[in-house]
């Protein structure tokens, strides 16, 4: 009797399994839209004549000889130099990643095994600035890269994504190192481990999920990060979003509009990779984060 009183309504199954898959339909379709468009020419997925062409792709069948064509991506990634963005948006993640990763943790495990009181006020003014908008920080920035010569290029650029996203970095690995006991610290310590020693042998191999979800939203905001990388960054030096904005901003010219859409599956495809590679750990560590023991 019990199992059947907890054996749950078949409505209620129904209408909670239609509506997770009615919400994956929604969320996934623009880019299965996105991913299928890509491959039309402008004139049928942007027709304003007959939506149906950008299904049967009667304008691109009619160029190309069939209804699939990858010109948009041949004309970002050969034709634009598409590759350029590709590269700078790697290079300039990379780093940003490993700095905020070895200042926040670093940082943040000081932070949690400290007794003072200084480190509550340090980590609300790391909020405080985590909660201002990052274009009123960059602002800040752009008299002395002018005067010292330093604007368009990748470094500096790097360093003020670092500032904007240190304090976040901070708060999430500090938030992690207090979850781990402070008794492993005590058991290293006592069969002659330095307090570094503690800290890289024992407490970084448990909290190595916290680390690469960290490591992940630091490399999710250098990836799409808009704001920043136009202000700081020349034409030459673009990452992927402004270069795709630069696409969309010259409509003018027939097929720049496709490779724009290209561009944007090829930007979004990594990102996808990314999260289903790191899936586990990702799990892994927003768990351990948000349970203390």
């Amino acid at each position: 009797m019990a199992s059947r009183a907890q054996k749950t309504p078949a409505s209620v199954f129904l209408l909670s399994n239609g509506f997770v898959v009615f919400w994956l339909i929604a969320a996934a379709f623009p880019f299965i839209w996105t991913l299928w468009g890509s491959f039309k020419v402008e004139l049928d997925f942007f027709s304003i004549a007959d939506w149906t062409n950008a299904l049967t792709g009667r304008n691109t069948e009619a160029t190309y000889g069939e209804p699939f064509t990858g010109a948009g991506y041949y004309g970002a990634w050969v034709q634009e130099n598409f590759w350029r963005p590709a590269i700078n948006t790697f290079i300039v993640c990379f780093f940003v990643v490993c700095t905020s990763l070895t200042i926040g943790t670093l940082g943040g495990y000081a932070l949690s095994r400290s007794g003072y009181r200084y480190t509550f006020w340090l980590l609300i003014i790391a909020l405080i600035f985590r909660a201002m908008p990052p274009i009123t920080l960059v602002a800040g920035y752009l008299l002395p890269f002018f005067e010292w010569n330093l604007w368009g290029i990748l470094p500096t650029t790097i360093i003020v994504l670092v500032a904007i996203n240190q304090p976040f970095t901070l708060w999430m690995l500090h938030s992690f190192f207090q979850s781990i006991p402070k008794e492993l610290d005590e058991s290293a310590k006592v069969d002659g481990c330095t307090q570094f020693q503690a800290f890289r042998h024992v407490i970084i191999p448990v909290m190595w999920p916290g680390v690469i979800t960290t490591g992940l939203f630091s490399f999710l905001l250098a990836y799409n990060d808009f704001a920043v990388t136009t202000m700081l960054l020349s034409e030459h030096n673009r990452t992927m979003v402004p270069e795709i904005a630069a696409f969309l901003g010259t409509t003018q010219t027939e097929g720049n509009v496709m490779f724009a859409v290209a561009a944007v599956v090829s930007a979004t495809v990594p990102l996808f990779i990314l999260v289903m590679f790191f899936q586990r750990q990702i799990v892994s560590g927003l768990t351990a984060g948000a349970v203390k023991g």
